[in-house]
């Protein structure tokens, strides 16, 4: 299965419950921050709620 680079740019401070918690959910914890997740829908849609928050990395 493919993988994709996401890069966490923003800080969640100001952001609303629901999105901090998909933030933990995708294991994001410090600005710079970068996961390779599995590149599936469920992770795409979670990636995509909280775009202001994330980059994706090539």
């Amino acid at each position: 299965m493919s993988t994709i680079k996401v890069k966490m740019v923003r800080s969640q401070i100001s952001t609303i419950p629901n999105h901090r918690r998909i933030l933990a959910s995708l294991g994001f914890r410090k600005i710079n921050q970068v996961r390779e997740l599995k590149d599936c829908p469920e992770i795409r849609g979670q990636i995509k709620k909280i775009d202001y928050l994330l980059q994706i990395v090539d």
